[in-house]
């Protein structure tokens, strides 16, 4: 009877606290009707700490630098897509990995700068720690000191890609997007890039080995709406290459009269010839660069 009563006992213990626990999980319904406040963000303590990564030292950062919103956090997201969907916000610089039913982890990124915007849907193809970073030829005529890299920058602590690189593809079609790491990461909650999703390189190892591959990724409209289709930017404008001025015409001075035909009016018919002029070569067109 003692053990039937002290099990009872138990039973209510552990259903007033699942119940305080699901009244700390708000309907979202009701969050949206302004009835109830969602859960406060909890951050991710130590995220930022000092560690090393095949043999790359990766510095610890100041955390009081970094914007609070910015900051590894599992937060509530009200969301109808399945745990391990990737949605990503560019208008509030935000990426959300869905680990639950209305729970994300939040982590800050960096997003393409003016141009360079883009929405729509993509799966998870690959992922890189360490990669090579490859200048397309259109980036290195912008900035012709990148031709050092043409073929290929590799993986380390000054590289664009960072610490990690997760490759993304719609319909089967790599179109050059990334999730990757920084070694900028003061540039993170901003419009920086060129249209890859940059991040921390301490959140993008995080997401990193979180991810098998195949996961769903979303990028929302500028204005926070889920994508209905691919809209990628306009294709960047070849650089202009000037062409090459002509090359004047050659004058082949005529012999000068002796001082003898001066003198003597020696007949037109019998003096040394006109001038004569050589047609300058035709210009030919420099080849049009080639896009990588």
């Amino acid at each position: 009877m003692r053990a039937s009563f002290t099990t009872l006992i138990r039973t209510l213990i552990a259903g007033a606290f699942a119940a305080v626990l699901s009244a700390c999980v708000p309907d979202p319904a009701m969050v949206e009707a302004g009835l109830a406040q969602p859960p406060a963000p909890k951050e991710v303590q130590g995220a930022y700490l000092a560690t090393k990564d095949a043999n790359i030292d990766i510095p610890a950062l100041p955390v009081e630098e970094i914007p609070q919103q910015f900051r590894r956090q599992s937060v509530y997201f009200p969301t109808n897509e399945v745990p391990g969907t990737i949605i990503i916000n560019p208008a509030q610089r935000v990426l959300h990995y869905v680990t639950g039913k209305n729970q994300a982890i939040r982590y800050g990124i960096s997003v393409g700068r003016s141009g360079f915007e883009w929405s729509g849907t993509a799966i998870v193809s690959e992922k890189k720690p360490w990669p090579t970073w490859t200048p397309p030829a259109e980036m290195i005529a912008r900035d012709p000191k990148l031709a050092k890299w043409k073929n290929g920058q590799p993986g380390g602590p000054s590289n664009p890609l960072g610490a990690r690189a997760i490759y993304l593809t719609t319909n089967g079609v790599d179109y050059g997007y990334r999730i990757h790491g920084t070694p900028e990461w003061r540039s993170i909650g901003r419009n920086a890039s060129s249209g890859c999703i940059r991040m921390i390189n301490q959140d993008v190892m995080d997401l990193y080995s979180r991810l098998k591959g195949g996961e769903k990724v979303v990028v929302l409209t500028r204005d926070g709406n889920y994508p209905t289709r691919l809209v990628l930017p306009p294709p960047a404008p070849k650089p202009k290459v000037a062409a090459a001025p002509a090359p004047a015409a050659v004058v082949v001075p005529a012999a000068m009269p002796t001082f003898n035909q001066q003198l003597q009016g020696v007949p037109a018919a019998l003096q040394a010839p006109a001038p004569v002029v050589v047609p300058a070569p035709a210009a030919t067109a420099a080849p049009a660069p080639t896009d990588g």
